[in-house]
């Protein structure tokens, strides 16, 4: 199992915080940090349930990461194992995580998909989110998988969806003339656009659009 303790920046000030696996004990508050880092138009359906989460512990406990401030719950990560063919990338998040229920989850894949990030929004300016997406990496490395992977939601593109289709875009958000919240986030963590996916979930705000984006394991061979 996976604890990492480490400090974080508030301004000056050392924040201590801790990523950990998640139990079940811990699902009332998770369902509660969904609830407030994803408020509508964001579909109120895709928020966890128990369900969910029962599963995403009992199939792949190595996915399921939260992390604390000074004991306080602040998000969590979620993802499973899968196979993944470069050449056929469409997929839609339904598909790929089984509505997040992952009972589709194969432990003999080699690519680390990303279900769920999740960060409390007064907890966004410590980078807790950075954290989460480092110890995936690190779990890449360990079991010698080939990548992590993940549909990036692309939630500001709903302002210029008149004008630009969603593959430029994303080439806009990449070449740094315009910032959206995830994938610019996504791309400061490290992650790299593999090709858009039309239709890969219900988001008004994206446009039901994501950005497939990776990061592959440099000592995989």
């Amino acid at each position: 199992m996976y604890r990492k303790t480490q400090y974080v920046f508030d301004g000056d000030t050392p924040v201590a915080v801790e990523i950990r696996n998640y139990t079940k004990a811990d699902f009332p508050e998770l369902i509660a940090i969904q609830k407030e880092s994803f408020p509508p138009p964001f579909p109120s359906e895709l928020w966890w349930n128990d369900e969910q989460l029962a599963n995403h512990v009992d199939l792949y406990p190595q996915g399921a990461l939260c992390i604390e401030v000074e004991g306080e719950m602040a998000g969590s990560m979620t993802a499973l194992l899968t196979d993944f063919d470069p050449a056929h990338p469409v997929h839609t998040w339904q598909e790929i995580t089984d509505d997040g229920y992952i009972r589709n989850h194969n432990s003999d894949g080699a690519t680390l998909y990303v279900v769920d990030i999740c960060i409390l929004p007064k907890f966004r300016s410590l980078k807790l989110g950075q954290l989460l997406m480092q110890s995936m990496y690190e779990r890449v490395v360990h079991d010698g998988l080939e990548r992590l992977l993940g549909g990036g939601r692309m939630p500001g593109y709903h302002k210029f969806s008149n004008t630009l289709s969603a593959e430029l875009y994303a080439q806009q958000v990449i070449a740094g003339k315009i910032k959206d919240p995830v994938i610019s986030f996504l791309l400061r963590c490290g992650r790299t656009p593999v090709s858009v996916v039309a239709n890969y979930v219900e988001d008004q705000e994206s446009r039901n659009y994501a950005l497939l984006m990776e990061w592959k394991n440099p000592f995989h061979q």
